[in-house]
Parts: structure tokens; sequence; C-alpha cells
């Protein structure tokens, strides 16, 4: 799998699971939904106080495990060095990540205020390196 099989990938299978790495160098694993942006980034959305958050600003070091919709079959691995996206300048992004795995909101300032509300950041990353895929 290259990076722009995985982005084509991403596009249509959002489920993914997220790899960081704990203090102590174990890893951290989250399930996630995951985008790629215009620019050809990799997207989730979590909160400031998670552990992958935490995790991140110690080490950027990020992986995703891609997985189809139907969990058997394609999958894929990304990893990247991540960015931390934080309000307000998160709200864009949030916007657009929300779009590409969901569509389109029936509120978007009840769905902007919920942002906030929740501490949600972006965490993005370009793709460094991109592994096998059944």
């Amino acid at each position: 799998m290259t990076p722009e099989d995985a982005r084509a990938f991403l596009r249509d299978n959002h489920r993914a699971v997220l790899s960081t790495f704990r203090a102590d160098g174990r890893p951290q694993m989250s399930p996630v939904l995951a985008v790629v942006d215009d620019q050809g980034r990799v997207v989730v959305s979590t909160t400031e106080g998670a552990a992958k958050t935490r995790n991140l600003r110690r080490n950027p070091s990020i992986a995703l495990c891609l997985l189809n919709n139907g969990f058997f079959g394609d999958w894929g691995q990304v990893e990247g060095t991540a960015e931390i996206v934080e309000q307000p300048e998160a709200l864009d992004v949030l916007v657009d990540y929300f779009r590409r795995a969901s569509g389109e909101h029936d509120n978007w300032d009840d769905y902007r205020a919920a942002m906030v509300r929740e501490g949600r950041v972006a965490v993005r990353f370009a793709i460094e390196r991109a592994g096998p895929a059944t």
C-alpha cells in the first residue's frame, strides 16, 4: 500500500485503530474515525484530555491501522508525525472532518458549540509511511 493508496482507502473507509506511545514506551490504542483532508493529511477528532492527546504532546509519533467498513478484508497501516490543532482553529478542521466522515450536520451551530464544550481537538498528520494491505 502506497501513501496514495492509503488516502484513497480512507476516503471510503473511516474506521481505524490509532496507536500512540505511553511514557513507558508501550502502545496506547484507540478506535477512531479517520478522514483525509484536501492536503492529503489524515485527520481524527479527540479531546484535549484524552490519553492519545497527552501521549502525542510528549511524542508525536502516530500510527493508524486502517480497517475496511466490513472489518475483514482489505486493510492498511499509515504512520506519521502528529500535529494537534487546538481551539479555536480546530473548529473549522472538525467541521470538515465531520463532513468527510458523516456528511452534513443538521445544526452546525450546535455542533460547533459541542466541540468547544467537549474540549475537542483535531489530530492530523502527513503519511510518512504506508504499510501492506491484503
